[in-house]
């Protein structure tokens, strides 16, 4: 059999062959309808592989969504919250490499299937310990009296009020983008079901929700961050189901085998289903696949391109995954916003912004048919063009609210120092209060009090979420004209010019996240492209290893530590120990969380140039070396051509020359 002959069998799949001695046009006249179960399969590859992005993308959008609501609920710092988003990628370590290298050359659906119902179980495991644990218990202010001829707290020595328990028990460029697309449609999800999730009361369905004396808008809210997980575990192992009936591979259309797309190194789930066959009658063995293990990782790394870009790609999504995952937290506590509203926002209008950068990046790819200089130009525009926007966010901060003894002094002069700082003062010496209580009182003169014993509050009149506190001395010093000494409940709003800042910092968040994601299907074309095409399934893997490791687990740690040191007052648990940050320093916060990003998004920056400097010296050389051998070659043919034409009219036995022909 011929080799043109073994080509075309390879062209048809087992269901376009047909019976012996029955006459198939199909075979000498292709057609379109021999493409299509192909393509169908193709289709449906394509389908699932995203229901699986978007299903991943939703349960991790719907852990970053959920921060403030575990740290409320398990009384944590920030630091240990960002272990425990870190510690959502550790699970992927164990495997990824082995997985991505030996993937490429089984059975490639049901490996992915199998990792799908993995990543269900682990996301409902996530939601147990709620059923674990005793139900949660929050403090609120008891009712001083309904008199004002009652004795006070604040001379009778209590402490604090009795808490109240309220437990009743491939292919191409557009793919790529259609691809990344969906899985940024998974985080939009996450977040809105994470904003869902904060208006329901954690124990709701075990509790009588008439009893609950908080709102969503309380400090001390937690929503049902558990409910989440149990729908995003759900929805994955739902995501398993059709990669167990997808086959091994795909076998390659003839209109597909074009001298454009044989240069193609981006090619989706397009394999030729020989590339990684052994011989004829011999199967493929574990051990002599892993022989080529370390030849191969040494070859990745000996290219200076993908491991500059390797390292850009790391450090800016450390800068990245830091940002998003305290993002939520930064809207509430510098902005005053609710955990469901910042959900909300991020969900509705950031995400979509960068989904639309990511498709709009493919689309440039792909219609003006950007070389992989040009991609990594792309690239770095986009990262430079993003992060100047995103320096712009300093200037759009809101000040610290006035706490007494905190942040402003007791009389609401002057700000306080770090070494002034002190709750008790002399308009609330005669209360015995406690100064680890965090039970917020909004004064009449616009000043927040850590308690109302704080504030130096003789009597108070109805209860829950209608209590006024009266004959506050600590209020009656920094009393307003209106000399009104009274309080309520909760906070005091941020300044006036706040929420009028909180929509411009949307608008050029928005416009950031945009402009960064524009680089990313260029970004992803520019790591294909500069590596051999069948390393491409493991450096992907090596890849997606090393931002999972250096940038998915540790950036949410010491992004929570640097947060942790803008505390400016710390709750404690019932044990003593230190529990979460009751309130920050909106200043430190805003410079420690901006800051880091910024820093970390300009080392990547100079990285990205790294990459575009070698990428030219490289394509450069490699340009001129081919074009030197494309002359030295045309000369060869010519003189080869001279030789044997000479040559063939010295061989011919009927050579005459005055025979020939004159013109």
């Amino acid at each position: 059999m011929d080799t043109s002959s073994k080509e075309n069998i390879q062209l048809f799949s087992k269901n376009s062959m047909q019976p012996v001695g029955r006459p198939s046009f199909k075979t000498e006249y292709p057609s379109s309808e021999e493409k299509q179960p192909c393509c169908g399969e193709l289709k449906v590859f394509l389908g699932a592989l995203s229901f699986v992005y978007f299903a991943k993308a939703l349960a991790e959008g719907y852990l970053k969504s959920t921060i403030t609501q575990i740290e409320r609920r398990f009384d944590i710092p920030s630091s240990l919250v960002g272990v425990i988003d870190g510690s959502f990628e550790i699970g992927n370590l164990l495997v990824i490499t082995f997985v991505s290298y030996f993937g490429a050359k089984l059975h490639r659906p049901k490996i992915i299937g199998a990792g799908c119902l993995i990543m269900g179980v682990g996301t409902l495991l996530i939601a147990m310990p709620h059923f674990f644990m005793e139900q949660y218990r929050y403090e609120r202010y008891s009712p001083f009296s309904n008199s004002t001829f009652s004795i006070s707290p604040c001379f009778l020595g209590s402490n604090s009020p009795l808490p109240i328990s309220v437990m009743e028990k491939s292919q191409s460029k557009i793919n790529n983008g259609c691809v990344q697309t969906v899985a940024i449609i998974g985080p939009i999800f996450g977040f809105l079901l994470g904003s869902l999730c904060a208006k329901l009361y954690v124990d709701i369905g075990f509790v009588n929700l008439d009893h609950i004396t908080i709102t969503p808008k309380d400090p001390q809210w937690v929503g049902a961050w558990w409910l989440g997980y149990l729908i995003a575990g759900s929805i994955s192992l739902l995501a398993a189901v059709p990669f167990w009936y997808l086959p091994k591979s795909l076998p390659r259309p003839r209109s597909r085998e074009d001298s454009n797309s044989s240069s193609e190194k981006s090619k989706f789930i397009m394999d030729d289903p020989t590339d990684y066959q052994t011989p004829l009658g011999e199967k493929a063995k574990i051990m002599e696949m892993a022989r080529d293990f370390l030849p191969s990782l040494k070859s990745l790394f000996g290219n200076p391109v993908y491991f500059l870009y390797l390292c850009a790609s790391t450090v800016q999504f450390n800068s990245l995954f830091g940002m998003v995952t305290y993002k939520p937290k930064y809207i509430e506590q510098h902005y005053g916003q609710s955990s469901s509203k910042a959900n909300f926002v991020i969900g509705l209008i950031n995400i979509p912004a960068v989904a639309f950068g990511i498709f709009s990046g493919g689309i440039v790819m792909k219609k003006f048919r950007i070389s992989v200089c040009g991609a990594a130009k792309l690239y770095l525009g986009s990262s430079v063009l993003g992060y100047l926007l995103f320096l712009s966010l300093f200037a759009l901060g809101c000040e610290n609210s006035d706490v007494a003894g905190l942040t402003v002094s007791y009389q609401g002069t002057k700000p306080v120092s770090y070494h002034e700082r002190a709750l008790f003062s002399d308009c609330n010496s005669r209360c015995k209060c406690s100064e680890t209580k965090w039970e917020p009182m909004c004064g009449a003169n616009g000043i927040t009090y850590a308690s109302a014993c704080l504030a130096g509050c003789q009597t108070s009149t109805g209860s829950g979420k209608t209590t006024i506190f009266n004959n506050c001395t600590c209020v009656g010093i920094a009393a307003s004209e209106s000399g009104n000494s009274s309080g309520m409940v909760g906070r005091c709003q941020k300044d006036n010019g706040c929420p009028q800042m909180f929509l411009y910092f949307l608008v050029i968040s928005v416009i950031t996240s945009y402009t960064l994601s524009l680089g990313g299907i260029p970004g992803y074309i520019l790591l294909l492209r500069c590596i051999k095409p069948q390393l491409k399934s493991f450096a992907l893997g090596i890849y997606t290893l090393a931002v999972r490791v250096l940038a998915g687990i540790p950036a949410p740690v010491y992004f929570g530590v640097l947060i942790d040191t803008s505390c400016l007052k710390w709750g404690f648990k019932r044990c003593g120990s230190r529990g979460s940050c009751r309130l920050y320093d909106s200043n430190a916060f805003r410079h420690m969380y901006l800051g880091l990003t910024m820093i970390l998004g300009t080392m990547s920056i100079f990285l990205s140039i790294a990459v575009l400097f070698t990428l030219k010296k490289k394509y450069v050389s490699k340009h001129r070396s081919f074009r030197t051998k494309r002359e030295r070659t045309m000369v060869s043919t010519r003189i080869s051509k001279e030789n044997c034409t000479t040559s063939d009219h010295l061989l011919q036995p009927s050579y005459w020359p005055g025979k020939e022909t004159q013109l």
